[in-house]
């Protein structure tokens, strides 16, 4: 049953700017967002974000997601 087991590679590039982002020395929020390109079946980098703002949790919609993330395409 593993012999069909089908694991993606991650990009080195995005390995790269994953590394810097655990170790960034900034304390404001950050995010990477990542998806699986299933023709080369890698792991790559879809957006990132240096900067954002949730004021309280009524902030945080899915129009906020939608505008910000860009999670529901």
């Amino acid at each position: 049953m593993s012999d069909s087991l089908v694991v993606c590679e991650v990009d080195p590039e995005l390995k790269e700017k994953l590394r810097k982002f655990r170790f960034r020395k900034e304390t404001d929020n950050a995010a990477i967002i990542m998806k699986v390109d299933k023709d080369r079946q890698m792991v790559v980098l879809e957006e990132e974000f240096q900067v954002f703002e949730i004021r309280t949790t009524d902030d945080l919609t899915e129009a906020w997601l939608k505008e910000k993330l860009s999670f529901f395409r």
